[in-house]
């Protein structure tokens, strides 16, 4: 065995990237909001389907979605309470799913936006 000592600068170095990281991450709900943000974006801009509706104040349901920001959380979906039953079907309804294959075929984009507010590098 050899007498040879190692120095901990690796370490270090680690620990101090992990402090720079910390420091971002106390505010964890901006970049949870910064990924909802584009989410939302990329949502409102999908096709709307023709609606049989032509009330005023009408607002279709494409034109509803919004995310909102509470104590820990960021909440994104429809703004109209049978978002969801479009989404998945009911009984009597088909599912005609729009959030969940959006979010899969653009989830990469949303993740590279909160690592890119958390100042990590990505590779």
């Amino acid at each position: 065995m050899s007498n040879k000592t190692y120095g901990y600068s690796g370490f270090e170095a680690l620990s101090e990237i992990l402090e720079k990281y910390s420091d971002n991450v106390d505010n964890f709900i901006d970049v949870l909001e910064v990924g909802a943000k584009e989410f939302i974006k990329d949502l409102l801009k999908l096709p709307k389907p023709i609606s049989k509706i032509r009330k005023t104040g009408y607002t279709h349901l494409i034109n509803s979605f919004a995310y909102r920001k509470k104590k820990d959380e960021i909440e994104a979906g429809w703004g109209k309470y049978y978002g969801p039953m479009v989404e998945h079907g009911t009984i009597n309804m088909n599912a005609n799913p729009h959030v969940y294959p959006l979010w899969d075929k653009h989830k990469e984009k949303y993740y590279k936006t909160m690592v890119t507010k958390l100042g990590l590098k990505t590779w």
